[in-house]
């Protein structure tokens, strides 16, 4: 149980498809899955690695994250690769045998958001592990030939399952124009800063100063690359301080500020700190209403952007992954089996953050 030494891409047989259901708050079973049969236009995956997502945690803990409710056994994960065992009559983009990133979110492609591209702002996609659609926390699953995208040869399945994470911090940086004169601050040394702060300098970005609470995150983010550390008080007090330190570290003007924790004061810090006429970028979601200075960001033309998961990124991940120029295994932090036992254990690692940045399951 804890650390699986390592990742075995092996074809395995199992008698009965076995899913991770989340039953109730903080209870989780390893249960019989039924799979629906593959459609012309889909395929059944082999699941082999599957990361846990603060959201995951949240369902775990809460039964519900911004607004949607688990009312029946849910499988749970949605960060997930795996190898293609069936194909339906008219799939052409994947065969039997590939290894496969999964992107999680089936859109609609009928509605105007869809038809303009911007398809992950569909309000009708059933996205995996999202009430009331299952996950991927299984042996296997049934999905979308066209969402299940091919992993370089030089990648690992476990590497493919963290292109759904990465696809966040890539469409960040496409939204905010990350690039070579870009200086960028990332707030929050979490499993998101510290992949978003990897993908800004797979961008360009010249300097990246990152801050946190927590020195051990930031030491990890420091063995990553960035280029100045700063340790911040949860004190609202110290904010004004605190802007000037962030400010000295950079050592220029600080053009993109990537928020990744999303509190009122983590926000109202990115905003005061960005230069005038530079962005914010939100991506994260700790609380669900922020209390911010929107005037006085808005009389400096702070621009503010919102991200909201991601659209046609995967491509983009496995071209970076497989050329080098992002290196996703450093966060990978702890793996565990598929048992009832090594799941709760996982989500407990993974709940308890600290050291644990992104927690895999080798099935």
């Amino acid at each position: 149980m804890g650390e699986v030494a390592g990742f075995d891409e092996s074809p395995v047989e199992v008698e009965e498809n076995m899913g991770a259901f989340l039953i109730a708050a903080n209870v989780l079973k390893v249960q019989p899955f039924k799979l629906p049969p593959v459609g012309p236009l889909e395929v059944r995956l082999r699941m082999k690695a599957v990361g846990i997502c603060a959201t995951d945690v949240h369902y775990l803990k809460e039964m519900e994250v911004a607004g949607k409710v688990v009312k029946e056994p849910l499988v749970i994960g949605h960060e997930c690769a795996g190898i293609v065992e069936e194909v339906g009559s008219e799939v052409k983009n994947v065969a039997v045998g590939d290894r496969v990133a999964v992107e999680p979110g089936v859109s609609c492609w009928r509605c105007d958001l869809c038809k303009n591209g911007r398809y992950n702002l569909c309000p009708d996609v059933k996205f995996l592990a999202t009430p009331p659609y299952h996950g991927g926390l299984a042996h296997q699953i049934v999905h979308p030939a066209d969402l299940c995208f091919k992993i370089p040869d030089n990648v690992t399945l476990e590497e493919g399952a963290m292109i759904e994470p990465l696809s966040v911090s890539i469409h960040a940086c496409l939204r905010a124009v990350a690039g070579p004169d870009t200086n960028v601050l990332i707030v929050g040394a979490g499993p998101l800063g510290l992949m978003t702060m990897i993908t800004a300098r797979a961008f360009g970005s010249p300097k990246i100063v990152i801050v946190d609470v927590d020195e051990q995150r930031l030491a990890f983010a420091e063995s990553l690359g960035a280029d100045k550390c700063v340790k911040v008080s949860a004190d609202v007090k110290d904010m004004a301080e605190e802007v000037v330190e962030m400010q000295k570290a950079m050592g220029g003007p600080i053009d993109i500020t990537f928020e990744c924790v999303g509190f009122s004061k983590t926000m109202s810090t990115a905003l005061k700190a960005t230069r005038s006429g530079g962005k914010v970028c939100l991506l994260g979601l700790g609380h669900s209403q922020l209390t911010v200075p929107l005037t006085a960001a808005a009389a400096r033309e702070v621009d503010v952007l919102g991200v909201f998961r991601f659209k046609n990124t995967y491509p983009l991940c496995a071209e970076f992954m497989g050329s080098g120029k992002i290196d996703v295994k450093p966060l990978i932090t702890h793996r565990f089996g598929f048992s009832q036992e090594e799941i709760e254990k996982a989500f407990e690692v993974s709940a308890q953050g600290g050291n644990a940045i992104k927690v895999m399951f080798n099935l």
